[in-house]
């Protein structure tokens, strides 16, 4: 299928994985974007994954395929779809390791598929094997990050094509993520008028929140009015409330899993948090605290600082120390005019995360994989 500058695509996302966080939003979000622009779009996910029924419930064509694993089931799976449907795509958007492989393999060995972007969501380090660059370099035709320091590792650690490579920063709904009233927030959602911290993410462990939870404990006393809002569910929810309660901690940090109304909850904080340590892109939750008003301490891991300015929107502090991280939140506790400096900055900046400019970079980087295939 041949395609003009103009014309409607033809999409094929593939996602492997079966939990929910920033990466399977970034799929569902770019995915509807694309419909709304009139694109066709085709996910393809495991039948237990997360991500089937919330694609489903945005209207995203959704099919079910045993893919979870690298092993023959998975890969007869993927083969028997593309042997019947491939043809119909004019690029296949690969998200995870097990589903990039699964496609890559079986695409090699049939006639007719179309290229293949693999869109890389975490900051952590690819490996140097032959075959994983095969994968990337000879297998799929562009890789997509979705943050620059990637796409600049991957050109200088790796050796890859920096123009077969797109940084594409994940976008967010501006009409959907903005300020609300703060009082109004915390009376609906039965929060505590009080000052307040919030961590909006997985609870994994590379996310920071046992280092927020310490670092709030060593200072505790010196702001006895302020709490903490953990909004999120994940692996680590039992971990994280034993370390509550050895701090003392369980009527000062909320915990309140996961939440669809996010707007409503990040405009209940005067304080947004994010001490992750690995594996991160640029992370939703600060792009959405920031575009709902709020400053922000973060860490300069992964591209968090293609979103947070250090000084400007908000603190940097280094990884995994706790003591900088309770320095850094004494520091904005304790003085109402710089978190105010610090969210008017934060919601300015936020301008440059809007979904248009993700959709216009993508559709460029499906349009460009498709013409190095085909040369139109």
């Amino acid at each position: 299928m041949t395609q003009t500058q103009r014309s409607k695509l033809s999409i094929l996302h593939t996602e492997s994985s079966t939990g929910w966080g920033g990466q399977e939003i970034r799929i569902l979000t770019e995915a509807a974007g694309m419909i709304a622009r009139g694109h066709k779009v085709v996910l393809v996910t495991p039948p237990d994954a997360q991500i089937a029924p919330a694609a489903i419930k945005r209207g995203i064509p959704t099919v079910t395929l045993p893919m979870g694993r690298k092993n023959v089931k998975g890969f007869m799976a993927m083969r028997q779809y593309l042997k019947q449907h491939g043809h119909e795509f004019d690029v296949i958007n690969t998200h995870s390791s097990t589903d990039s492989w699964l496609v890559a393999a079986n695409c090699a060995t049939l006639r007719g598929m179309p290229p293949l972007v693999r869109t890389r969501h975490v900051s952590s380090p690819v490996n140097t094997k032959a075959s994983t660059r095969w994968l990337y370099q000879t297998a799929t035709t562009h890789v997509v990050t979705t943050g620059e320091a990637l796409r600049s590792t991957l050109n200088q650690v790796n050796g890859y094509d920096l123009n077969r490579m797109t940084s594409v920063r994940t976008g967010i709904d501006l009409s959907y993520y903005k300020p609300l009233d703060k009082a109004a927030m915390r009376a609906k959602l039965k929060v505590a008028d009080k000052p307040t911290i919030g961590i909006l993410a997985t609870l994994r462990d590379w996310k920071g929140h046992d280092d927020l939870v310490d670092a709030f404990a060593s200072i505790k006393d010196e702001f006895p009015d302020w709490q903490i809002l953990v909004i999120g569910d994940g692996p680590r929810w039992g971990d994280i409330e034993r370390r509550r309660a050895s701090h003392g901690l369980e009527d000062r940090i909320i915990m309140v899993g996961n939440q669809d109304n996010v707007p409503e909850w990040l405009s209940c904080l005067d304080l947004f948090v994010l001490p992750s340590y690995g594996d991160e892109g640029v992370p939703q939750g600060l792009m959405q605290a920031m575009a709902c008003g709020v400053p922000a301490i973060s860490t300069p891991i992964g591209a968090i600082g293609e979103a947070l300015q250090d000084g400007q929107t908000g603190l940097m502090t280094p990884p995994r120390d706790v003591p900088k991280l309770a320095e850094n939140l004494r520091r904005l506790m304790g003085n109402d005019q710089l978190r105010q400096q610090y969210a008017d900055a934060s919601l300015a900046y936020s301008r440059n995360f809007g979904i248009d400019i993700m959709l216009d970079r993508m559709d460029k980087a499906f349009r460009q994989a498709i013409a190095e295939t085909t040369g139109k």
